[in-house]
C-alpha cells in the first residue's frame, strides 16, 4: 500500500480536496456572536445619519450575513452526478439537504451558518464543522435565477468537494476577518469574522479617536490621500488578476485603508489576455479606458461610484449620466448624443460574460467608445507570460509564486516557468516558507527528494505546523522505509486537519504499512466526519483487513 502514497503538497492538496465530500450528518458550530453593519456601525449614524441609512442599502453592507436573512428556498438536481439539493428554512435554521436520486444514499443534510455574497450577481453559503469552515457547492445564481453547482465542480460524477473556506476568501465580505489556526486551511479557534458586511471601518481605518472626540479627531479621508493609497482601498478586493499571490512575510489580512495594497499583495495578469474574459477585472477594464489614461490620478472609482449610495433600478440611468456628463458636458453629448436613449453605459459599458464564472455578466469598465468594437483595444490572448499590473516593486520572488500558484491550480505549463525562476531565488528565500514550500513541493516532482526534504526541514523551523512541509516531509520519510517517524510527521498534519481527505488517506496508508490497521481505522473515520461519502475512503477502508492481519500475526 505504500506505494499509493501521493504528494499532498499544495497541488495535491487541491486535487484531494476535490475528491472529499461536503456534507456531514451533525450539528454545525454555534457561530452567534457576529455583528452585522447595522449594528457596528451605529455609532456613526449619530452624525452621518443619512449616510448611515443609504450605505445599509449598499451590496458593500449587505456583501454576507446571517443564512436565513438572504435565503433562496429551492431544488436543483446536478445531472452529472444525479444528487438532488434542496435549500430551506424551518424553525429558524437554514440547511441544505442532499439526497442521491439513484439509490437515496448517501443523504442528510447541514445547517448554514451565513450566506456570502450581495445578491447582484449571486449567493453561496457557510457552514462549518468542529470549528472548520467550509462552503456549499452550490450557489444561487442572480441571472439565472436558479442554483447551480459553483465554478469548477459540475463535471463531479459525485457528491462535491468539502469546499475550505479560507480567510483570504473572507475579507472581501465580512470585516474584521481572522487568521485561520497556524497549519490549517479553515479552522478558526474564535470566530472567523467579527461582523458582516463590510463595515465603514474597511474604508476609514480606524474611527475609535473620532467617535470618542464626537469629530474632533479626524478620520481617514479616502479623497485625500495619494492616488496610489486612494486607490488600494478599491483595488483590495475589486481586482483579481490572473493571479494574485502574497508578498513574502506579509499577510492580506494586515491591510488597513491608508496603506498600499501592493506591500501586501503582488497581481499578474497574462500578457495580452483578455480583461472581460475573467470576473473581477473591473479596475484592470478602467485602467485601459480613455477616460482613465486621459485624465490620470484624478480619476478613480469614486469619480462614477459613491461608496455610501447605490442607485435604485429607477435612478440608475440618471445617476451614472450624471457622472458622464460632469466630464462630457458639451450641448453634443448632453443634447445631441442619442437623445432617445438617456442610459450611456447601455453602449458604452455593456455586459460581458467571465469564462470563470458561469451564469455571471460583468459590466465593461473600458468604456468603449465605440460601442461595436467590444476587442478593438485587446492584443491576441497569450498563456504564458504573466505581466505585474498595479504592483509596483514585484520581485522575481513573487513572479515565481505567481506561475507556482498557476501550477496548484492545473496550469501545468506554468510549471516550467515556476522551477527555474524558484531555482534563481534560492539564496533570497531562505526564511520566506511559502517560497520554501513551494520549491520542495517541486524538488520533489523533479525526483531531487534528499534537497526536498531539507528544504521542508527548513520550513519546519521556521513554521513547525506548516501543513505542506509536514504533509511532503511525512511522505519522502515514509519512501525512505521509515515507517514510524513519517506516521509521527503525518499525525502532527493531520491533528489539525482531518477535514482533508488526502492527508487522512496517506496517513492511513503509512499508519497500514507499519501493521497499525487500527490506527488506520480511526484516521479514515476521523476524515469522514467531514467526508461521509467520499467512496475512495471507504474503499481504502475495506482495504485494511489485509493490512490488520499482518499488523496482528
Amino acid at each position: 500500500m505504500l506505494t499509493e502514497l501521493t504528494a499532498v503538497g499544495p497541488r495535491n492538496y487541491l486535487l484531494a480536496l476535490l475528491s472529499a465530500v461536503f456534507l456531514v450528518l451533525m450539528p454545525l458550530d454555534s457561530i452567534c456572536q457576529v455583528t452585522g453593519v447595522k449594528a457596528a456601525d451605529q455609532s456613526c449614524q449619530k452624525c452621518h445619519r443619512e449616510i448611515y441609512k443609504t450605505y445599509l442599502a449598499t451590496p458593500m453592507a449587505n456583501a454576507s450575513g446571517p443564512a436565513t436573512e438572504k435565503l433562496f428556498p429551492g431544488s436543483y438536481v446536478h445531472k452529472a452526478s444525479g444528487i438532488e439539493y434542496d435549500i430551506a428554512a424551518a424553525g429558524g435554521v437554514a440547511t441544505l439537504n442532499y439526497k442521491d436520486r439513484s439509490s437515496q444514499s448517501p443523504k442528510g443534510s447541514v445547517p448554514l451558518n451565513y450566506f456570502l455574497g450581495s445578491g447582484h450577481l449571486g449567493t453561496t453559503y457557510l457552514y462549518s464543522i468542529n470549528k472548520h469552515l467550509f462552503e456549499s457547492p452550490v450557489a444561487w445564481y442572480s441571472d439565472l435565477q436558479a442554483y447551480d453547482m459553483k465554478p469548477g465542480l459540475a463535471g463531479m460524477k459525485e457528491i462535491p468537494p468539502a469546499l475550505p473556506m479560507q480567510s483570504g476568501c473572507l475579507r472581501c465580505h465580512m470585516s474584521d476577518v481572522q487568521p485561520t489556526e497556524a497549519g490549517t486551511l479553515n479552522l478558526y479557534r474564535g470566530e472567523p469574522f467579527l461582523h458582516t458586511g463590510i463595515t465603514c471601518e474597511a474604508c476609514h481605518g480606524d474611527t475609535q479617536k473620532h467617535v470618542q472626540t464626537r469629530g474632533k479627531a479626524s478620520v481617514l479621508n479616502p479623497l485625500k490621500l495619494d492616488a496610489d493609497r486612494r486607490d488600494s482601498i478599491c483595488i483590495s478586493c475589486h481586482l483579481e488578476g490572473d493571479v494574485k499571490v502574497e508578498r513574502a512575510g506579509q499577510s492580506a489580512l494586515d491591510y488597513r485603508p491608508g496603506e498600499s495594497i501592493s506591500k501586501y499583495l503582488a497581481y499578474f495578469v497574462y500578457g495580452g489576455a483578455n480583461p472581460t474574459a475573467r470576473g473581477v477585472s473591473e479596475v484592470e477594464q478602467f485602467a485601459k479606458s480613455t477616460c482613465k489614461r486621459m485624465s490620470g490620478d484624478k480619476m478613480s472609482c469614486t469619480n462614477c461610484h459613491d461608496p455610501h449610495f447605490t442607485p435604485g433600478p429607477e435612478q440608475r440611468t440618471a445617476f451614472f449620466r450624471g457622472k458622464c456628463l460632469a466630464c462630457h458636458s458639451e450641448p453634443q453629448f448632453a443634447l445631441k448624443h442619442h437623445p432617445e436613449n438617456q442610459d450611456c453605459t447601455s453602449c458604452h459599458m455593456g455586459r460581458t460574460g467571465a469564462q470563470n464564472i458561469p451564469h455571471v455578466a460583468w459590466t465593461d469598465h473600458r468604456i468603449l467608445k465605440v460601442p461595436a468594437a467590444p476587442t478593438a483595444d485587446l492584443q491576441a490572448d497569450s498563456k504564458e507570460d504573466l505581466a505585474a499590473v498595479f504592483s509596483p516593486g514585484a520581485t522575481g520572488r513573487d513572479l515565481a509564486m505567481g506561475y507556482y500558484t498557476l501550477m496548484l491550480e492545473g496550469n501545468r505549463a506554468a510549471a516550467e516557468r515556476a522551477w527555474p525562476l524558484l531555482k534563481e531565488q534560492k539564496q533570497q528565500i531562505n526564511g520566506d516558507a511559502p517560497a520554501l514550500d513551494a520549491m520542495g513541493v517541486m524538488m520533489a516532482e523533479n525526483g531531487e527528494s534528499k534537497d526536498a526534504e531539507q528544504i521542508f526541514r527548513r520550513v519546519l523551523e521556521l513554521s513547525p505546523n506548516d501543513l505542506t512541509a509536514l504533509s511532503n516531509l511525512g511522505i519522502l520519510v515514509a519512501r525512505q522505509g521509515d515507517l514510524p517517524q513519517a506516521a509521527k510527521i503525518l499525525e502532527r498534519a493531520f491533528e489539525r486537519n482531518a477535514d482533508v481527505s488526502g492527508l487522512a488517506m496517506n496517513l492511513a496508508r503509512v499508519q497500514c504499512a507499519a501493521g497499525d490497521a487500527k490506527a488506520a481505522q480511526v484516521t479514515l473515520e476521523s476524515t469522514l466526519v467531514y467526508n461521509p461519502g467520499l467512496g475512495s475512503v471507504r474503499r481504502l477502508m475495506q482495504g485494511l483487513t489485509d493490512c490488520g492481519t499482518a499488523g496482528n500475526r
